[in-house]
C-alpha cells in the first residue's frame, strides 16, 4: 500500500469516524453545542496519529475507532473551557462556544463532551478484542493525560500572575497542557494493537515530543503567522501578555530599554498595531524567533529519532511525513 492509498484511507476512515459519531438530539441546548464543536473540523491530529501508531505497532487501525473518537472529543472539550478561561472569541476561524452561546452553555457542553468521549473509550477494549487488563490500562492513561493536561492549564494560568517565568517551567507546562494528550493518543494506538510496554513508550516519546513543537510553533505562528490561515489574531498572545516561548526568551535576552518596552506593550489591551509590530521587531532583534524555529527543529527531530525505532512500514513512513509536513505548518 503507497502512502498515498494510506492517506485516502485514514482521510476516509475519520471522516467516517466523526460523521457517525453519535450524539443525542435533546436537550439541543446542551447538544448543539456538542455538535458544532465538533463539526469544526481541524486537524484531528490526535486520532490520525492514535490509529497510524496502531498499525505501525501491527494492529488495524480501524479497531481503533473507539479510542481516537474518544481523544479527539477530549481534545474539543479541552478547548471549549480554555477558549472560555482565555476570553476567546474565535477557534478555527469561527466564534467560540462561550461566545456564541454563553458561559453557562460552554462549561455545561464541555463537561458533557468529556463524558462522551469517555464513552467512547470504554468500547475500544470490546472492538479491539483487547484483555480486561489492557482496557483498564488504557483507561487509566487516558484518565492521567486528563489530570496532566488540568495540571498544565492550572499552570498556564498561574504564569500570568507572575512577572517572571523562566523556560524550563514554560516547558514542563506545555508538557503538560499540549503535549501530554499527543502522548497519550500514540500510547493507547500502540496498546490497541497489543504492543509491548517498550512500543507504547516509544510512541508516547514521539508523540510528546510533537506535541512540544507544537506548542513552539503556535506560539511562534501568533507573532509572525499569517492571520488567515492561523484562524486566530496575530499578535493575540502579546496583546493577552501570554506567557510564550517568544515572551520568556525576550524578556531574558533584552537589555533594560527593550525590557521596559516589553514589559509596557505585553498585556496592554490598548496595545497598538504598531505597538504589537514593535514587539516582534525585538524578537527579530535580539534572534528569538530564529531560535524558536531551531528549538521546533529540534523537538521534531527528536520525534523523528524515536521513530525509527520501528520497522519501517507504509505506517511508519506516513507518520515520518505528518511529521516533516507539521514542521513547515502554516496554521
Amino acid at each position: 500500500m503507497t502512502h498515498q492509498d494510506i492517506r485516502k484511507q485514514f482521510d476516509a476512515l475519520i471522516k467516517a469516524a466523526f460523521q457517525t459519531l453519535s450524539i443525542p438530539e435533546k436537550p439541543a441546548s446542551l447538544y448543539d453545542p456538542v455538535r458544532y464543536v465538533m463539526g469544526m473540523g481541524g486537524k484531528r491530529l490526535r486520532p490520525r496519529l492514535l490509529m497510524l501508531s496502531a498499525g505501525m505497532c501491527g494492529g488495524n487501525p480501524e479497531k481503533a475507532v473507539p479510542a481516537a473518537r474518544a481523544v479527539e472529543m477530549l481534545h474539543n472539550f479541552t478547548l471549549i473551557h480554555d477558549d472560555m478561561m482565555d476570553n476567546a472569541g474565535t477557534r478555527r476561524g469561527m466564534a467560540t462556544v462561550h461566545e456564541k452561546w454563553d458561559d453557562a452553555v460552554a462549561i455545561l457542553s464541555g463537561d458533557v463532551l468529556f463524558v462522551l468521549a469517555m464513552q467512547e473509550l470504554s468500547v475500544q477494549g470490546k472492538q479491539a478484542g483487547l484483555s480486561g487488563e489492557v482496557n483498564t490500562e488504557m483507561m487509566q492513561r487516558f484518565l492521567e493525560a486528563i489530570r496532566v493536561v488540568c495540571d498544565g492549564q492550572a499552570l498556564d494560568m498561574d504564569f500570568g500572575q507572575r512577572d517572571n517565568v523562566t523556560l524550563p517551567e514554560y516547558l514542563e507546562m506545555i508538557g503538560a497542557k499540549t503535549a501530554a494528550l499527543l502522548r497519550c493518543s500514540m500510547e493507547l494506538g500502540a496498546m490497541t494493537a497489543g504492543a509491548v510496554e517498550e512500543m507504547v513508550a516509544n510512541c508516547g516519546d514521539i508523540g510528546e515530543q510533537a506535541g512540544l513543537a507544537f506548542q513552539i510553533q503556535d506560539d511562534l505562528l501568533d507573532a509572525v503567522g499569517d492571520a488567515t490561515k492561523f484562524g486566530k489574531k496575530v499578535g493575540g498572545d502579546i496583546i493577552e501578555g501570554k506567557k510564550t516561548w517568544l515572551t520568556i526568551r525576550a524578556l531574558e535576552r533584552a537589555d533594560d530599554t527593550d525590557r521596559l518596552l516589553l514589559r509596557q506593550i505585553l498585556g496592554n489591551p490598548a496595545a497598538t498595531e504598531q505597538d504589537v509590530l514593535r514587539v516582534i521587531r525585538i524578537y527579530h532583534d535580539l534572534g528569538v524567533i530564529d531560535d524558536a524555529v531551531r528549538a521546533i527543529g529540534e523537538h521534531y527531530n527528536n520525534a523523528l529519532q524515536k521513530l525509527a525505532l520501528f520497522e519501517e512500514s507504509t505506517y511508519q513512513g506516513e507518520i515520518k511525513l505528518l511529521l516533516d509536513k507539521l514542521k513547515v505548518r502554516d496554521n
